[in-house]
């Protein structure tokens, strides 16, 4: 049997995609809480395994050649993973480059973008002292909009994100999308991300992925020191 991967996690959409990744490909995983609100994520421990001082990251005991590795980032992990399985990735090297393209497209899109909605639209109005900034609220809430339309009309066409099958674009996308309410956004004039939300949600892998440590996710708007742990350490 293989080793277990160790997993570096805390319940947000990030950590939920190696979560459901894990979960979906069959891997045996041992959870290692990074507690983002206490500032687990700048101990130096954890800096040698993730030296942009986020999580997720993983250790696999049985990396390339045997050898153990670290990988960190959470769309160089769902490759990394997708590599070592054979899962998940495109079956063929078009399915590949459109894992790759949506996969990007989240990184460097709807996650950044969705994470600073967040921000503006519930966090920083909730700061000592309170940060109300319309313009960031609107900038941030209207991409998000944009990014929305953008992968409606993509299922439209397809019924998963890279095409007609489940990939690690649909894990990668499928976190930050579930919290469209908490973004300000509206599905009625979006029916294909509906009916793919809908979709992903009832996968067992996705429903024991985002259950992982869900207990542990709280409203860091309550919380003066993890406000000052996630928005104020460079």
């Amino acid at each position: 049997m293989s080793q277990p991967i160790d997993l570096f996690f805390w319940p947000t959409p990030n950590g939920w995609k190696i979560s459901i990744a894990l979960e979906e490909m069959g891997l045996p995983y041992a959870t290692h809480l990074i507690d983002i609100g206490a500032g687990d994520q700048f101990a130096s421990d954890f800096l040698k395994i993730a030296p942009n001082n986020r999580m997720p990251a993983i250790i696999d005991p049985e990396g390339p050649d045997g050898a153990p590795v670290s990988v960190f980032e959470s769309g160089a992990i769902l490759q990394y993973l997708a590599g070592k399985t054979g899962l998940f990735g495109g079956q063929t090297a078009r399915d590949r480059i459109a894992v790759t393209e949506w996969l990007m497209w989240q990184m460097g899109g709807l996650g950044p973008m969705a994470g600073q909605a967040h921000h503006f639209l519930k966090y920083a109005p909730a700061m000592d002292p309170p940060h109300d900034l319309p313009y960031a609220k609107n900038r941030y809430r209207t991409e998000v909009e944009r990014l929305y339309g953008v992968l409606d009309r993509q299922l439209a066409r397809h019924e998963y994100v890279a095409g007609d099958f489940y990939s690690i674009a649909d894990m990668s996308i499928w976190g930050w999308a579930s919290l469209w309410e908490g973004q300000q956004q509206s599905l009625d004039d979006k029916p294909h991300l509906e009916r793919w939300l809908e979709t992903v949600s009832a996968r067992p892998g996705v429903i024991a992925g985002r259950a992982l440590h869900a207990d542990k996710r709280g409203d860091f708007r309550k919380y003066k020191a993890a406000q000052d742990q996630l928005f104020s350490k460079p």
